[in-house]
């Protein structure tokens, strides 16, 4: 079978993210006052995610975290 040696990889940035890179939608994010919320962690499950802020309200209890969907406009995939 004859192979394509002309195909060139595309590097244009608007490509759709691979599988992969989509996997990781869940963040944990820190809450301070007068600033943007801080993202502390990434997880591809919200169950990963609600155990490790468990975690994090044990370890720091006067720190406010929040689970949220990972999600940005420029990532977003058609």
């Amino acid at each position: 079978m004859p192979q394509n040696t002309e195909y060139q990889a595309s590097t244009a940035e608007n490509q759709p993210k691979g599988y992969r890179q989509r996997l990781n939608t869940w963040a944990i994010t820190r809450i301070v006052p007068n600033t943007d919320p801080v993202i502390v962690a990434r997880f591809r499950s919200r169950s990963d995610a609600d155990g490790y802020l468990r975690h994090l309200r044990q370890v720091i209890p006067n720190t406010t975290f929040e689970i949220v969907v990972d999600c940005k406009r420029d990532e977003a995939v058609i």
